[in-house]
């Protein structure tokens, strides 16, 4: 199996890559390194520099060998930055993808996987939030990855691309065999906050507001650890390849985790208080989101094994370790 991996120097590409390359797949990144990291490429895999900007490197790369698939990681993901600047995100996240599909199907490539967000839903209406719920995004990011679903459907039609969507909300962990341990280049999420406190990166996070209604008055998401998502694309891949024409597919725990659980869990493990600041409630921010993944139990036998508040954050520590001699404030 011949994999095209768009974004595979990655935080989240780069163990999808890894995934690949232990089922013995054949694996080429395509990467820029806007946010991804030389050191996260993979021994065994090639690797082409290139934008989804540039049809042409994309018309190259996507010709330059027979593959069998490709999977789409390459985004920008701040959403509160979408809403300031949206042109950005109409040109990296649309026109790229668009870019990249055009090439796709110029090639005769059949199989392809794309990254989504359970940010496409919006604010919950229910709670866990399933397949079947309303897409209203509350943010442009999401709006994003909904209009390149709408893609897919239309060129899943006309040019007869098989094609998975997966939602997710948080990515977090690290590579549970400790080989895959470069930092995430200006985090904006929860974890990676925590991390730098607890490295004295910086002194203090701030959580906004402690009294939601909630088991600890502060907001519950739903937390994937990386790993896991990375063995979904793979398995979304390997249905794909068995004659499936579509997937679409939330991943998660239906659980979720509170800002303060992941706050004492840290500090139980690195063995002294992480510092933090209660502060206002933030605009838009529902109590508690959490996603349903029965449908990809089912059509996928995907389940998140590793996604446990304390593997989460203990492959998270490792790595901020090994990384504890780049000081970044």
């Amino acid at each position: 199996m011949k994999v095209l991996v768009v974004g595979g120097a990655g935080y989240i590409g780069s163990h999808v890559v890894k995934a690949l390359l232990r089922e013995g797949a054949e694996v080429t990144v395509f990467d820029n390194f806007s946010s991804g990291l030389r050191g996260n490429l993979r021994p065994g895999a090639a690797f082409r520099h290139g934008d989804i900007l540039d049809a042409k490197a994309l018309d190259e790369a996507c010709g330059e060998k027979r593959y069998d698939g490709v999977i789409h990681l390459a985004a920008l993901k701040a959403a509160g930055e979408s809403m300031t600047v949206p042109e950005r995100y109409s040109v990296h996240n649309i026109t790229g993808t668009l870019n990249l599909l055009n090439a796709v199907a110029k090639h005769g490539i059949r199989h392809f996987v794309f990254s989504s967000t359970a940010a496409v839903y919006g604010d919950p209406h229910y709670l866990p939030m399933d397949e079947k719920h309303p897409t209203s995004p509350a943010n442009y990011y999401g709006y994003t990855k909904l209009a390149i679903e709408g893609f897919l459907e239309w060129y899943g039609r006309l040019k007869g691309i098989r094609y998975a969507a997966l939602r997710y909300f948080n990515a977090a962990g690290y590579d549970v065999d400790g080989e895959l341990c470069g930092l995430e280049q200006n985090p904006g999420n929860l974890v990676p906050i925590i991390m730098e406190a607890a490295m004295g990166w910086r002194k203090k996070i701030q959580i906004f507001g402690n009294d939601y209604e909630t088991r600890d008055g502060t907001c519950i998401r739903d937390y994937i650890h990386v790993s896991d998502l990375a063995r979904a694309h793979t398995m979304a891949l390997n249905k794909l390849m068995g004659g499936t024409e579509k997937l679409l597919v939330n991943l998660g725990t239906g659980e979720g985790i509170t800002v303060m659980e992941m706050v004492k869990k840290t500090s139980e493990i690195i063995g002294r208080p992480v510092s933090f600041e209660i502060v206002g409630r933030r605009e838009g921010d529902p109590p508690v989101v959490v996603a349903s993944a029965g449908l990809a139990k089912v059509l996928l036998g995907w389940e998140a094994k590793h996604s446990d508040v304390g593997t989460l954050l203990n492959t998270t520590w490792k790595a901020y370790q090994t990384n504890a001699k780049e000081r970044r404030i």
